[in-house]
């Protein structure tokens, strides 16, 4: 028992240098509520979040559940101050909840959010390059980083003319792990044959078939399937039915996307390829890639050695609402627990909170659990 106290108290003395780090570095401690509306974290992460947290309900009849995670309450509570839009950081350390079958429900997590500067890329370098340091006082030790740039890949795929569908069906392919054949792959009906019902939904007008498509569930008595609601599940009917009503994706296009994909490596080295293959293949995104070269340098001069980050253009993390670079760091000697410290850039989602315009926004976390792993082993 004593041993296990000494473990503890060891611990709780790594958060406090962890957090007390990123204070001191200008990011004010903050403490969300552990009580949450629901709705928020289900409409942007989807309903299957609901099997990973854990929900009740008032006397009302209004969903709450235990906080997951911190970013969604800090922007909440960012938006809801006296001046929101204006550049404001914040750092935290407390407990979050969410279903793992691999580890413990509850447990803690620090992190750092970086609101309203226009100087973007000194941001991210200082959120990323900071948040390492701060895991680094709490313990962690030989990280390897990896990085990524959602915004290089929404730059390339827009200069591409890809249809809605397929940069829907792309991004979600790609920030999710899939491989190209399977994102390219026909759709395919779930469930069951569906070829009829996508059949009379080529080329129908959206409202009217989704419409359509909701009436026909209703009629059959289905409301949810596994965890989907009938709008979800006419949305998929949709996205299927606009595929197959697709002219096609050209062998060209496809063979760009493969070729950026691929690279890799040193940063500065990847940018180059990056900028021959926008030449390559006459493309302009110039803009995000000037910036991506600009990041890197302001990493660099805030004394991180740049040739030791992995970067991938086929790195993403698996949140809908980065817009921008993303990284993690995980342990080099225990790489199967997970991320260690893992954020990005996430300009969008102040708006789908409620924002009347958008906030430049940047964030990591660091999980506390994952920072000593022997010693949460040993508890």
């Amino acid at each position: 028992m004593a041993k296990a106290q000494d473990i503890v108290n060891q611990t709780r003395q790594r958060e406090a240098a962890l957090i007390a780090h990123l204070v001191a570095a200008g990011y004010a401690r903050t403490e969300p509520s552990i009580l949450q509306p629901a709705a928020t974290f289900l409409e942007l992460a989807g309903e299957e979040l609901r099997h990973r947290i854990f929900t009740t309900t008032d006397p009302s009849g209004a969903e709450y559940c235990l906080r997951p995670e911190f970013t969604i309450p800090v922007c909440r509570a960012y938006l809801a101050s006296p001046a929101p839009g204006s550049p404001a950081a914040f750092s935290y350390l407390g407990p979050v909840f969410r279903y793992r079958p691999d580890g413990f429900s509850e447990f803690h997590q620090a992190g750092l959010e970086s609101f309203g500067r226009a100087d973007r890329e000194a941001a991210d370098a200082e959120v990323m390059t900071l948040s390492l340091e701060a895991a680094q006082q709490g313990g962690a030790k030989n990280l390897d980083v990896k990085l990524g740039d959602a915004g290089l890949f929404n730059a390339l795929l827009e200069a591409l003319k890809l249809d809605a569908v397929w940069l829907r069906r792309i991004r979600r392919g790609i920030a999710r792990g899939q491989k190209l054949n399977v994102i390219f792959a026909p759709p395919a009906g779930e469930n069951g044959d569906h070829s009829g019902v996508l059949a009379a939904l080529q080329g129908v007008d959206r409202n009217g078939a989704r419409s359509l498509v909701e009436d026909l569930l209703s009629i059959a008595g289905i409301s949810s399937v596994s965890g989907r609601s009938a709008g979800e599940i006419a949305e998929r009917f949709l996205e299927q039915a606009a595929l197959r009503d697709s002219a096609g994706f050209s062998a060209e296009k496809r063979a760009v996307i493969e070729s950026y994909l691929a690279i890799a490596g040193d940063p500065d080295d990847a940018a180059a390829k990056l900028r021959k293959l926008a030449g390559d293949s006459k493309l302009d995104f110039a803009k995000p890639l000037d910036e991506f070269e600009s990041r890197i340098g302001f990493i660099a001069a805030r004394g991180f050695d740049v040739s030791k980050i992995d970067f991938a253009t086929s790195f993403a993390r698996n949140l809908d609402y980065y817009t921008g670079f993303v990284f993690e760091a995980r342990d080099a000697a225990n790489e199967g627990l997970g991320p260690v410290v893992g954020g990005g850039r996430y300009d969008n989602l102040m708006t789908a909170l409620g924002a009347t315009s958008p906030v430049p926004a940047v964030g990591a976390a660091i999980w506390c659990d994952r920072l000593v792993p022997q010693a949460e082993a040993a508890l």
